[in-house]
């Protein structure tokens, strides 16, 4: 094993290849790394996890042989993965293969992660499992908007901003004040954390974005429909099979996995009176990835230093590889 050298931020030289879902970073990534030596960095919050192919766009056996991949399949689906796990990994991970002479690319859409790399997390308090429990439970007996008003009363800053039915982050606001007894939003206005832990710099921040989002929704559309037919139900009941995972995980909170696990609820819950429209789980999975490109995209589009390249042009591949070439000759 090669031991990572003491690099400092100005050394390191990195390319990130961002984008919405289906806006054909796969392709990009696999061009670039055909022309030069190339690792991978996965910057998706679902290809973390094992068991989880289908629903994914995992790369295939061919894609993870051609080129090394790093962050995919390195967490069952029952262990949180959190972003800032993944800023120090990734930061890692590009100090090793800087180290082997090779570009570290980052490909994805978990723009969250983006963020942690780039800017930094708040300094937050960890998740507390017990914690969360209680507020799981809480939820369960008198649902999500009776804690949304706690929220409201605590936080009025963070709650003012969420869905009364937003489980996922009304869950970590009211926990974050209940371990810490501070606002989440107290900590989203202190001192970043990356000035100190993740100083990298000299990024290139390629962002591929449709000019027509009839385009991209006709890739989701397709793509959704690929899934199914390869049997992405199946990986969902396996998943499901295991007796250890719910709805609430945050691995099957994933866009596509939840809205199978919902439709193979209601086909128990139906039992012998049938099953639910297979038209149902194809619109509610069709829509939640649109609305996850929309959020992808206006995080996208909050990023100035990124140099965008219109996916649906038939060229763009051409043009990210003349991107990363520039980059390069710019960093030698």
């Amino acid at each position: 094993m090669v031991k990572s050298p003491d690099l400092t931020a100005a050394t390191l030289r990195y390319v990130a290849l961002a984008g919405p879902t289906a806006a054909g970073k796969t392709a990009a990534a696999m061009a670039i790394a055909a022309q030069q030596p190339t690792e991978i960095i996965s910057v998706d919050s679902a290809l973390v996890y094992r068991g989880m192919d289908i629903g994914t766009a995992k790369p295939d056996a061919s894609e993870l042989a051609a080129v090394p991949h790093h962050l995919i399949d390195i967490r069952d689906p029952l262990l949180p993965y959190s972003a800032a796990e993944f800023a120090v990994d990734a930061r890692r991970l590009i100090i090793d293969i800087t180290a082997r002479g090779k570009l570290p690319l980052l490909v994805g859409g978990t723009m969250l992660y983006f963020k942690a790399l780039l800017q930094g997390l708040d300094a937050m308090p960890a998740a507390d499992p017990g914690v969360r429990a209680a507020l799981e439970a809480q939820a369960q007996t008198v649902g999500w908007p009776v804690l949304h008003a706690e929220l409201a009363r605590v936080d009025p800053a963070t709650a003012a901003r969420l869905a009364p039915n937003d489980a996922q982050r009304i869950q970590r606001a009211l926990e974050v004040y209940r371990v810490s007894g501070r606002p989440l939003s107290f900590f989203q206005t202190t001192k970043k954390i990356a000035e100190t832990q993740y100083p990298i710099e000299a990024t290139a921040l390629i962002s591929l974005e449709p000019r027509d989002r009839g385009w991209l929704h006709e890739r989701i559309a397709q793509r959704f429909d690929a899934m199914l037919a390869a049997g992405f139900l199946d990986e969902v009941r396996a998943l499901r099979a295991r007796g250890d995972l719910s709805a609430q995980t945050p691995a099957m909170r994933c866009v596509g996995y939840r809205q199978a696990w919902e439709w193979l609820g209601a086909h128990e819950a139906r039992g012998a009176h049938g099953d639910p429209p297979m038209s149902e789980l194809r619109d509610k999975g069709i829509f939640a990835t649109r609305q996850l490109a929309k959020r992808q995209l206006t995080w996208l589009r909050s990023m100035p230093q990124r140099r965008v390249v219109a996916c649906d042009d038939p060229a763009a591949v051409r043009q990210v590889l003349a991107l990363v070439r520039a980059f390069r000759e710019q960093s030698t």
